[in-house]
């Protein structure tokens, strides 16, 4: 059953006035209280009807919302709680709100890295112990993909707190290409996670632009206090990835239309799944099905396309197709020079 906000207030008032035992409460003082707080509020002036609060009075009765107000109504006029400690704040939840609390902390629980959480998992911690200590606990009905090999995500309780309260950082980087790692100092202003890999958006003090660093690359980093931290201005990190697959991006990057052939065996998947959310389907016929994506050019959106292998063929724009076309013949060249080296081998 859905509650508005007027009758949570309306509910609320109620149990206020009856909760108080130094004072006798009629209906029509009842109905004059709900209506001075409604007012008060909410600014409503048109106050409320007599129907109202008695519907109000039966529900808060039954078991509907869970309440089992013992309301009652002594001399025939007053309406009181017949034990004086009740209240509806304290009601107990019922069965149905237990189970469905049940699957949202199974759900929450399987979230990538979030048990790294801190206070967040403790929360959760403790939620779970009261919902499970009086009833028997069942396995979860909802997985979700995660991978606990994945590096660096104890990083991320710290690097949220500096990201969170604006800190710079020295961070200790080695990315795959480098022969040793390198310390420098960084703004950071968004985490990011792309396919259960985790990636901090940052600026570097002594380099312009936005940066990607991927956590699992991250030897160690410590925070710096009395290093002024320095915003990015022109950046509106809540939609800078709108537009792009992955995290690859510069600010000169802009999208470009995209336009995809799927086979129509392969097709379907697409269709429920979309690469992205500005997908459109321009084209269907017998064979095929072609779709439009809005996107930035970038390495991530090369390895989706070329996930789908022969099932999916690139129509435009040029430059992404003079890449796929590369990388397919770096590909075929691979799987050439393997074979030319077993049939050497049958023929010694």
């Amino acid at each position: 059953m859905a509650i508005n906000k007027l009758a949570l207030i309306r509910y609320k008032t109620i149990d206020d006035c009856l909760r108080n035992r130094f004072r006798k409460w009629t209906l029509d003082d009842l109905i004059e209280k709900v209506a001075e707080t409604l007012y008060e509020l909410e600014g409503i002036t048109s106050g409320v009807s007599k129907r109202t609060i008695q519907a109000d009075i039966q529900l808060m009765r039954s078991d509907k919302l869970g309440y089992n107000a013992p309301i009652v109504v002594k001399d025939r006029r007053f309406y009181a709680y017949d034990d004086p400690g009740f209240s509806i704040t304290k009601a107990p939840i019922n069965h149905a709100d237990v189970d469905k609390m049940k699957e949202i902390v199974g759900v929450l629980k399987q979230f990538n890295a979030f048990n790294y959480f801190d206070e967040m998992s403790d929360m959760i911690a403790r939620l779970e112990n009261n919902l499970y200590k009086s009833t028997k606990q069942s396995g979860n009905n909802i997985q979700l993909e995660s991978n606990k090999l994945v590096k660096g995500l104890e990083c991320i309780p710290p690097l949220y707190q500096a990201v969170l309260n604006k800190r710079s950082l020295l961070i200790e980087y080695k990315s795959f290409k480098a022969q040793q790692a390198q310390q420098g100092i960084y703004f950071p202003y968004l985490l990011k996670e792309y396919r259960n890999r985790w990636f901090l958006i940052c600026k570097a003090k002594k380099r312009p632009g936005i940066l990607n660093l991927a956590l699992d690359r991250i030897v160690e980093f410590q925070e710096l206090p009395n290093e002024p931290f320095i915003a990015y201005e022109g950046v509106d990190f809540d939609r800078y990835y709108d537009d792009l697959i992955g995290v690859t991006k510069s600010e000169r990057d802009r999208p470009q239309k995209v336009i995809l052939e799927f086979n129509n065996d392969h097709a379907p998947y697409v269709i429920t799944k979309p690469l992205h959310s500005s997908q459109v389907v321009l084209n269907k016929n017998a064979s095929t099905t072609t779709i439009r994506i809005d996107v930035v050019l970038n390495y991530e959106l090369e390895r989706e396309i070329l996930g789908f292998g022969e099932c999916v063929k690139v129509r435009s724009p040029r430059l992404l197709i003079a890449k796929i076309k590369r990388r397919l013949e770096q590909t075929y060249k691979q799987y050439e020079a393997t074979d030319e080296q077993q049939a050497g081998v049958r023929k010694s």
